[in-house]
C-alpha cells in the first residue's frame, strides 16, 4: 500500500473509531507528515524501525524538546502498530527508546580542566603514576568505572592500540586508546605493578595491598584531585566518560561511531551528549559577548 493511502486509513481510524477530536487527530496527522517528508519512501512497506529510529535522532540533534519528541514518537508508532495490527504494514514493530523527560544534563569538564585534573597526581610516587594512568586510560576510551576497576591484563591488545571491554550484559567491544594513555598505562605496569604483591593479579589496576581498586576509593582520589586542581564543578569518576563523549562531538564525531565506543545499546541514550555540546557552545557564546 501507498503511504498516502495508509495514511488516509489511519485519520480515518482515529475519526470513525475513536472519535478524536479535530485538533488531535490534526496533530497525529501532522506528526506522520513531518515524519513522511524527512524519510520519503513510496509505499509504507518501505519503512522499517531503523526509518523511525532515525527521524527521532535527527529531531534531537535540531535541540527539539524532549516532550516534543516523544510525542511525535509516540504518534509514529501509534500509526504503524495499527498498520500491522491490521495487516498492511508487514514488519516487525521493535520498541523504539525515547528520551527521559526531566533529564539532567551531566556535568562534563573542559579539556583545560581535564589537563589540570591530570597533573595532580605525584608522579615520585607509585600510587601517582597508578592514579594517573587511571585518569588517562579512562578518559581516553570512554570507560564505565565498573569498566576500568575490573580491566584485565588480557583485554590489553598485544599491539597496544585498543582495550576489550566487557560492558553491562556482559557484552564486549574494543575501544581504541590513546599513544598518550598508553604512555602511562606502560610506565604504570612496567615500574609500579610489577612490585606490588598482587602482581599476579589478573585484574590492571591494584592498591598497596595487591587488590583490585575499590569504586569509593577512585572516587576519592577524583574529588582529591579536582580540589587540588582548583575545579569548582562537582565531578564524579562518571564525569570523565560524559567529558570524553562530549569532547567526541564537539569535535565532528559521528553519534553511531561514540555509541559503539561508549558501549551504548541505544543512541537515544547517546544523543544527550549533542544537547551538553549545544549548551556549551550557547555558554561560552553568552560569556564571549558579556565581555564585549
Amino acid at each position: 500500500m501507498k503511504k498516502e493511502e495508509a495514511y488516509e486509513t489511519f485519520i480515518e481510524y482515529l475519526t470513525i473509531e475513536r472519535g478524536l477530536t479535530k485538533n488531535t487527530i490534526k496533530n497525529y496527522g501532522d506528526d506522520i507528515l513531518h515524519f513522511f517528508a524527512f524519510n520519503d519512501k513510496k509505499n509504507i512497506n518501505d519503512y522499517s524501525c531503523k526509518d523511525i529510529e532515525d527521524y527521532i535522532q535527527y529531531l534531537s540533534s535540531n535541540g527539539k524538546a524532549s516532550k516534543t519528541i516523544i510525542r511525535q514518537g509516540t504518534s509514529i508508532r501509534l500509526f504503524f502498530s495499527y498498520l500491522s495490527k491490521n495487516g498492511i504494514y508487514t514488519k516487525r514493530i521493535e520498541k523504539i527508546d525515547m528520551p527521559k523527560l526531566g533529564h539532567h544534563l551531566p556535568n562534563v569538564l573542559s579539556s583545560e580542566d581535564i589537563e589540570s585534573l591530570f597533573e595532580q597526581p605525584d608522579l615520585s610516587k607509585g600510587e601517582g603514576i597508578r592514579d594517573r594512568a587511571m585518569l588517562e586510560t579512562m578518559y581516553a576510551c570512554g570507560l564505565r568505572v565498573s569498566e576500568l576497576l575490573s580491566l584485565k591484563l588480557s583485554s590489553i591488545s598485544s599491539t597496544l592500540d585498543c582495550l576489550k571491554i566487557y560492558g553491562k550484559g556482559n557484552k564486549e567491544r574494543l575501544v581504541p586508546i590513546s599513544d598518550y594513555a598508553i604512555l602511562y598505562l606502560e610506565k604504570y605496569i612496567n615500574e609500579v605493578r610489577c612490585k606490588n604483591k598482587g602482581r599476579n593479579s589478573p585484574y590492571v589496576f591494584l592498591s598497596h595491598f595487591g587488590k583490585p581498586i575499590s569504586r569509593q576509593y577512585f572516587w576519592k582520589q577524583i574529588k582529591k584531585y579536582a580540589h587540588t586542581a582548583s575545579i569548582s564543578i562537582e565531578i564524579s569518576p562518571h564525569t570523565l566518560r560524559h567529558s570524553f563523549a562530549t569532547h567526541l562531538v564537539e569535535n565532528g564525531a559521528k553519534l553511531r561511531m561514540v555509541q559503539e565506543v561508549l558501549g551504548h545499546t541505544s543512541i537515544v541514550t547517546t544523543q544527550i551528549y549533542t544537547h551538553v555540546s549545544s549548551k556549551r557552545i550557547i555558554s561560552a557564546y553568552d560569556l564571549y559577548m558579556n565581555k564585549k
